[in-house]
């Protein structure tokens, strides 16, 4: 076999064992998330240099609660973020993906669920996101609360004279956002797929 053949073989072997070791990773903030709700772990930890995107063809919830905070990387460089509590979520689907750059290329690493296999649900999910677009309605909405007082989604409260917002059951369609971090607790991935591939789709 050729140099450039065995590199090239070699190059593909080592993204699908990335994808093996990536997984784990990806289910345990998961199980984070189940902690963190209840206030016994902070959930501050460095979030990586590129954001990336979550979409979902419908959501609905029991609570929602919002307010305006700063993730970091690495490097201390800050990123202002809506952190979105979620409470018993059920969406028909989900898709997350994110932009690798790699000496191989821009690396695509995307994970889908749902849609026909049936509806992903989550307890408390958290989504730190720069921007949230859809097609949304909310049940009892307070707007302009302070942080530190939400009490819709357990554990997810801010600091003191922070704005703040939460609202009843909601329902959003056309899920779509660009988000630096997301955890949840007790997550079901119907259907779930992960594929990493070289100048692969992302959701939208």
């Amino acid at each position: 076999m050729s140099t450039a053949k065995r590199a090239l073989r070699e190059g593909r072997t080592n993204w699908k064992k990335t994808a093996v070791v990536a997984l784990p990773a990806v289910l345990a903030v998961g199980a984070m998330a189940s902690v963190m709700a209840e206030g016994a772990l902070a959930a501050s930890f460095a979030v990586s240099g590129t954001s990336f995107q979550v979409s979902s063809g419908k959501l609905t919830s029991q609570g929602l609660a919002s307010y305006v905070q700063v993730d970091r990387d690495v490097d201390g460089k800050g990123h202002p973020v809506a952190l979105l509590g979620i409470g018993d979520a059920t969406l028909s689907d989900i898709c997350q993906a994110a932009e690798v750059k790699t000496p191989l290329g821009t690396v695509v690493f995307k994970l889908t669920a749902g849609g026909s296999a049936g509806n992903v649900t989550a307890s408390n999910l958290i989504i730190d996101g720069e921007d949230l677009v859809g097609d949304a309605r909310f049940g009892t909405a307070e707007i302009g609360r302070d942080a530190s007082t939400l009490d819709e989604v357990p554990g997810v409260k801010g600091d003191k004279g922070k704005f703040g917002l939460q609202a009843g059951d909601i329902e959003v369609s056309k899920v779509r956002s660009n988000a630096w971090s997301a955890t949840g607790g007790n997550f079901r991935l119907k259907g779930m797929k992960v594929d990493v591939s070289l100048g692969g789709k992302k959701c939208f």
